[in-house]
């Protein structure tokens, strides 16, 4: 109530006397004393000390803003600050502020702060005459990552700029949406999209071939293994692509080969032996035993059209006269064989017809053949008697 009837003195000399009061006023660094009587007004008081407010300037009574127009409570010490104000350059435009720091005078222009802002120099620098600042203000972003969205403020002026802020940046073959080179998106919506890949190893056996080479060590027309095959080894690498845990691309690239294959090596026998053996109740040796098939032909049984009663050789067709295929012919013409069933013979014409597999034609005279031709046509052992002949087909075509 006190204040009020002050307030309503202000103008009336004869309202209330005042007892004197001690006045300082500080100004920077500098005090100014004075003893004063009367209503308290900041205004008059700053006048009668010399000094002047500049526009902007502020005046502080116990820390806080005062009108310089309104009185102040009496008392016997009154103490008052001015505080002036500073020109601060804020983006290239001049503003006069009584803050003491950059935060404040931001703030009481009206700007909101963040701490994603750029301010330079900092927020906590004293203001000082003539301050040039910049300020950027900071952007709301939503990075949509890892099936999440993160809110963000950034003041950065491109994606990857702002991912890195976030404690987002792009890994490997990870990109964004923008890109990361791309400017701050207006909408503020940056997608990081995850890329992951793997490598899936393939083997695959790679068959071996076999060769086959004579061998003076094995018997004729039998195979030994000279070297065991081994099959060599392919690895071929599927690259797989995932982008946020979904697959996107699969590409098999070429195969390597890590092991190559090693050919088996078959050794066909040229070694003649001779064989002692008992066939039908007659003891034979031989050097050479194959299955063939057997069939029965005579003079006017041999599918020809008409009869023909002698042989390439020159012999007449009868039994112990056979006949095989022309090559084996030129080969083999005069060589002696024992055929059970049948006894020994000799090979003395050309079976025209013996193709596709080991033929022999077994010879009879036609009244033989009536007797015998029928019991023919199966396969049976042919067993090349000895002596061996000077010269041998080593493997039969």
């Amino acid at each position: 109530m006190r204040w009020l009837a002050l307030a309503a003195c202000v103008g009336a000399s004869a309202c209330q006397s005042y007892a004197p009061a001690a006045v300082n006023l500080i100004d920077g660094d500098q005090v100014h004393s004075l003893t004063w009587s009367g209503p308290a007004l900041p205004a008059a008081l700053i006048e009668r000390a010399g000094l002047t407010l500049a526009p902007g300037d502020q005046v502080l009574f116990q820390g806080y803003p005062i009108d310089v127009n309104q009185e102040i409570p009496p008392s016997n010490s009154i103490t008052l600050q001015i505080r002036r104000a500073m020109t601060l350059v804020v983006n290239g435009k001049a503003m006069r502020t009584t803050a003491r720091t950059v935060g404040e005078a931001l703030t009481a222009s009206g700007i909101t702060i963040y701490s994603a802002d750029e301010i330079v120099p900092p927020p906590e620098t004293t203001v000082s005459n003539n301050l040039v600042v910049t300020y950027v203000p900071s952007s709301v972003f939503a990075i949509s990552v890892d099936q999440r969205t993160l809110v963000v403020r950034s003041a950065a002026t491109s994606v990857g700029a702002i991912l890195s802020e976030a404690g987002l940046p792009l890994m490997g073959l990870d990109f964004s949406q923008p890109a990361e080179d791309q400017p701050a998106p207006q909408d503020g919506k940056i997608r990081v999209v995850r890329v992951s890949e793997s490598i899936v190893l393939a083997q695959t056996a790679i068959p071996f071939q076999s060769q086959y080479q004579s061998s003076s060590e094995v018997e004729l027309d039998h195979e030994q293994i000279l070297q065991a095959g081994q099959p060599g080894l392919a690895v071929s690498r599927t690259r797989i692509r995932s982008q946020d845990g979904q697959e996107v691309s699969r590409q098999t690239e070429a195969q390597t080969v890590v092991r190559p294959p090693t050919d088996r090596i078959v050794g066909y026998g040229t070694k003649v032996v001779v064989h002692t053996a008992t066939v039908d109740g007659t003891q034979i040796q031989y050097w050479r035993a194959i299955q063939m098939f057997a069939t029965a032909y005579s003079p006017c049984n041999s599918g020809a059209d008409r009869c023909y009663t002698g042989t390439s050789s020159g012999k007449p067709v009868q039994q112990g006269v056979v006949a095989v295929k022309y090559s084996w012919y030129l080969a083999m013409q005069g060589q002696a064989l024992y055929i059970p069933g049948y006894g020994r013979a000799t090979i003395e014409d050309v079976c025209g017809g013996c193709v596709g597999k080991p033929w022999i034609d077994l010879g009879y005279t036609d009244a033989q053949f009536a007797q015998a031709g029928d019991q023919w046509g199966k396969y049976v052992t042919v067993y090349f008697l000895a002596p061996a002949p000077a010269s041998i087909i080593d493997v039969l075509p």
